[in-house]
C-alpha cells in the first residue's frame, strides 16, 4: 500500500516536470498535457508492452489520466512558483525513480520472468518516460549522458532482486531497496556523480 502512495505521488511530479519542460519548448496546454502523462506513465506502458502484460497500468487504473493530466494543468497555472520548490522535485523524482523499479521488477516476477529480465523491467519502469519526454522534446535523452540515473535504476532492481533471492519477504526487500536507493539517488545529486563521457568528433576523430 505504502509502495503505491509513492507511485501516485511520483506520477504526479514527473507530469508535472514534464509539463514544465513543455512549457520551455513553448509548447500549447494539449501539449503539456501529453507530455506530462507521457513522462509519468510511459515507462511503465513500454515495460507493459514488452512483457506482455495486460492491461496497461493506466488503463486498468484509469485514475492515473486524471492524476496526470490534473498535474499538468496545475503546473501550467503555478508556473511561476514551480521553480521554488525544485527540491520538492528532486525529492519526488528520487523516490519516484526508486518506487518504479521496484514495481517494475515485481511485474516481471508476477510473470515468473528470469531475475534478469526483471532488472531490466524495472530500469525500463523507472527511465523511459523521461526518455520519451526528452524525445519528444527534441533533446538527447538525459540518461543517455553523464546523469548518474538509469545507473541507479539498475541497481536498485539488483538490489531488489537479491533481496528477495535470499528469501526475504517482499515488503521488507521492498523498504530496504527503496531506503537505500533513494539515499543513492539524493548522493548522485548532491555530489554530482557522473559516468565517464566522450567528448564527441574531436575524441573521435583523434583515434585514427
Amino acid at each position: 500500500m505504502w509502495l503505491h502512495t509513492i507511485y501516485v505521488i511520483a506520477i504526479v511530479a514527473e507530469a508535472m516536470s514534464g509539463a514544465i519542460m513543455g512549457m520551455r519548448m513553448g509548447m500549447d496546454l494539449f501539449g503539456l498535457c501529453v507530455i506530462g502523462v507521457v513522462t509519468a506513465l510511459g515507462g511503465g506502458t513500454i515495460r507493459d508492452a514488452v512483457l506482455g502484460h495486460h492491461p496497461v497500468g493506466w488503463v486498468s487504473h484509469p485514475e492515473y489520466l486524471v492524476f496526470t493530466v490534473g498535474a499538468s494543468l496545475l503546473a501550467a497555472a503555478t508556473a511561476r512558483v514551480l521553480p521554488r520548490l525544485r527540491q520538492a522535485f528532486l525529492l519526488a523524482d528520487a523516490a519516484g525513480l526508486v518506487a518504479f523499479s521496484i514495481i517494475g521488477c515485481n511485474i516481471a516476477n508476477s510473470l515468473a520472468l528470469h531475475p534478469g529480465i526483471a532488472v531490466v523491467s524495472g530500469m525500463i519502469t523507472g527511465i523511459c518516460g523521461g526518455v520519451l519526454r526528452d524525445i519528444l522534446c527534441n533533446e538527447v535523452p538525459l540518461v543517455l549522458r553523464r546523469e548518474f540515473y538509469a545507473s541507479v535504476a539498475l541497481i536498485v532492481g539488483v538490489l531488489y532482486i537479491g533481496l528477495l533471492s535470499l528469501g526475504l519477504e517482499q515488503d521488507v526487500a521492498a523498504l530496504i531497496t527503496l531506503v537505500l536507493g533513494f539515499i543513492l539517488r539524493l548522493a548522485a545529486i548532491r555530489f554530482r556523480w557522473r559516468l565517464p563521457s566522450f567528448g564527441g568528433e574531436k575524441n573521435i576523430h583523434s583515434i585514427h
